[in-house]
């Protein structure tokens, strides 16, 4: 198989039409400051913006974080559990319910979801881990097919930041957080897993905007983060009234 951008499915009855509130998931490796970045951030957009959480951050006792906790009963940090399809369907439908819960919100002043992981994680994630296993996969093919599937029951985010840093403190620092010390075989896996986000990003320029967040600091990426979205805002704002 070959991947190709023009290779398409049918899509979620709701695909391609505005989303209202603005959608706008944040990705990246982990280490990245993404998590950290975005609670910074939500303050700063006001309270026009509800933040959504990590999946691997849901209170336990909701369906979510049950499903997550069956996921990580391993102690795997990538939520591996030997069986890579059953978890890649089971991460896209918690990716749809979480848009089925919140796209229809309309909180009076609200203009920004601001998602932490959206779909892209799965896709990127999840085909770098089935390519580890099998060698003969096409991994940057699996995460197009993945995001394919996905669209079948939800619209993509109107816009996917991607924070980008230098890989090995990213790592070296998600180590430090979780107190843990990541194999050679999963730092090459968090490397493949760049990669893929570099190449979504080459082939959906519209919807996913690179920022560099190396050498910031965390005030720096949150205020930088904030700045992006509120432009974001705003440009989706002018287009409406045709301005």
């Amino acid at each position: 198989m070959t991947a190709t951008a023009t290779t398409a499915a049918p899509a979620h009855p709701d695909a391609g039409a505005p989303i209202s509130p603005l959608w706008i998931t944040v990705e990246g490796i982990n280490g990245v400051g993404k998590t950290t970045a975005i609670k910074a951030a939500t303050p700063l957009l006001g309270p026009g913006c509800l933040r959504l959480g990590e999946l691997t951050d849901q209170n336990p006792d909701t369906l979510p974080g049950r499903l997550i906790s069956a996921l990580s009963a391993a102690d795997d940090v990538y939520l591996r559990t030997g069986h890579p399809i059953a978890e890649t369907l089971a991460l896209l439908a918690l990716k749809t319910r979480e848009y089925e819960r919140y796209a229809p919100k309309r909180a009076p002043g609200l203009d920004l979801i601001l998602e932490d992981r959206g779909i892209d994680t799965v896709a990127a994630y999840q085909a770098a881990i089935i390519e580890q296993v099998d060698s003969g996969a096409d991994a940057l093919a699996l995460a197009q097919q993945i995001l394919r599937q996905a669209v079948l029951f939800r619209p993509p985010p109107d816009y996917t930041i991607l924070l980008l840093g230098d890989r090995d403190t990213c790592l070296d620092r998600f180590e430090q957080r979780l107190n843990i010390t990541l194999t050679l075989r999963d730092r090459q896996l968090v490397g493949r897993i760049e990669e893929l986000y570099r190449a979504l990003a080459e082939i959906e320029p519209d919807r996913y905007i690179p920022l560099t967040v190396t050498g910031m600091t965390s005030n720096q990426c949150a205020h930088r983060l904030a700045a992006l979205c509120r432009s974001l805002i705003d440009a989706d704002a002018g287009a409406d009234y045709g301005t």
